[in-house]
């Protein structure tokens, strides 16, 4: 059994062969303190960002993917073909009627995050935003590293022949991965096994401007 050997059974098996990385140096002010706020808590951080992906007929929908990077729950896995700062809006607006809003809220520098109409309403609700130095996506890791595991583990392992069912079967991923898969740097648990909730309304849904009851109320009918 020698080295390689090893890594064509882990490529036969469809795992990923861990290469090594370069050292990269850690962002620091003047006062020894780092730039990037860590999680203490859940609802302390959370994380969105886009992942991308294409139907059998080769046409691109967009994932907008959204995390709490304390409790590594995946809060909400969002599909369309199109997704503009409305849409990042209107799922923001029904996670934080759901689950509240966070104290901060990180990201790259992507034209739907840096949005007048978004910076405003995150300043409104009392969320601050995190924005990352442009091209450097290891300071948005957690999510980066949830992107990963979505690609590996589902999109690039399934066909999806339209959007419904893309968005149903990468609904199912988000409910086993938060409940079921276990987590490395959770001490092998699933991020959240109490989670298992039913979907979020579709983008855009009118409780974007309700309030909770009336929200809930709206999504039933």
């Amino acid at each position: 059994m020698n080295r390689k050997r090893v890594e064509r059974i882990w490529r036969r098996e469809g795992l990923k062969v861990p290469q090594k990385q370069p050292k990269r140096g850690r962002l620091w002010l003047n006062d020894g303190s780092c730039i990037r706020l860590r999680p203490e808590y859940p609802g302390h951080v959370w994380a969105y960002d886009f992942v991308e992906g294409r139907t059998h007929d080769g046409r691109k929908f967009r994932i907008l993917t959204v995390i709490d990077e304390a409790s590594r729950e995946c809060l909400a896995l969002i599909v369309a073909r199109q997704l503009k700062h409305e849409d990042v809006l209107a799922a923001l607006a029904d996670l934080f009627i759901a689950r509240g809003p966070p104290a901060n809220i990180r990201s790259d520098n992507g034209s739907e995050f840096i949005a007048t109409a978004v910076q405003k309403w995150l300043e409104q609700v009392g969320v601050k935003t995190l924005y990352i130095t442009p091209a450097s996506p290891w300071e948005n890791g957690y999510n980066e590293s949830f992107n990963g595991s979505l690609r590996d583990e589902l999109l690039n392992g399934e066909i999806f022949y339209t959007l419904t069912e893309a968005k149903v079967l990468i609904e199912a991923w988000r409910r086993h991965y938060n409940t079921i898969r276990p987590h490395s740097s959770l001490g092998y648990r699933p991020p959240a096994p109490e989670a298992a909730s039913p979907p979020l309304p579709p983008s855009g849904s009118a409780s974007l401007h309700l309030q909770a009851p009336m929200a809930t109320e709206a999504t039933m009918h």
